[in-house]
């Protein structure tokens, strides 16, 4: 169900929780289209209500061990997943190839990474990690020759290490992979953990995606994001 002329019951993170770190990657040219989505007039995260406060509870449990989330994306707009879909099927772009370096990108769809439709656009998925309390990353320089998204040459970052980055399509970043260090396996349950606390539900594909169903009332918005 669509409601792209309505306007998205949504609010800004920054109102229910400002400790939450954000790093909206859609907004910026560091993500796998080489460049800002459209919808994303503003690096904000919007989510409904409910969602928002769920995900503060969970901030809350992290701030115990000095941990942090932070979010890489939150409400999309359809447009900007619309975007995504036409990215996948067109030939030629900016070579953004450290995002899926063992995969064609024509098969990503195919491959359950990237969709027609999203719950992202109904306000109730996050794609998100999890830092130091208080850490900040280096800035990302476009004009760098980042590794793959699944070596230590990654573009840089500060979450715990989850062996790949962030939007790494590939089998590495499936949740329960088993060809992952023990280190890097006991971070990510930490968030998985942490999350499944508090309602979210992760996408078995990408350890970073999470959804809070209860909230989901399977309307989609395009609604572009405005600077708070």
């Amino acid at each position: 169900m669509s409601a792209t002329a309505q306007a998205a019951p949504l609010v800004y993170l920054r109102d229910i929780d400002p400790t939450i770190a954000q790093d909206m990657r859609y907004a910026t040219a560091d993500n796998f289209t080489g460049r800002p989505l459209p919808g994303y007039t503003a690096a904000d995260c919007l989510l409904l209500p409910q969602v928002a406060r769920a995900l503060s509870r969970v901030q809350s449990d992290l701030a115990a061990a000095n941990l942090s989330l932070k979010v890489y994306d939150c409400y999309r707009p359809a447009r900007a997943v619309a975007a995504m879909a036409a990215w996948a099927r067109a030939k030629g772009g900016a070579d953004t190839s450290r995002f899926y370096p063992a995969l064609d990108k024509s098969k990503l769809f195919a491959l359950g990474y990237i969709a027609a439709h999203s719950a992202h656009s109904r306000g109730v998925a996050i794609d998100l990690t999890v830092v130091p309390r208080g850490s900040a990353a280096a800035a990302f320089d476009p004009s760098a020759k980042y590794g793959p998204c699944t070596s230590a040459q990654r573009a840089p970052d500060n979450s715990l290490d989850m062996g790949t980055g962030f939007d790494c399509f590939d089998a590495k970043s499936h949740t329960l992979n088993a060809s992952i260090t023990l280190v890097q396996a006991a971070n990510r349950r930490v968030l998985l953990e942490a999350m499944r606390r508090h309602g979210f539900a992760n996408y078995k594909r990408e350890w970073w995606h999470f959804a809070y169903r209860g909230a989901d009332t399977g309307v989609a918005y395009d609604s572009p994001i405005a600077p708070r």
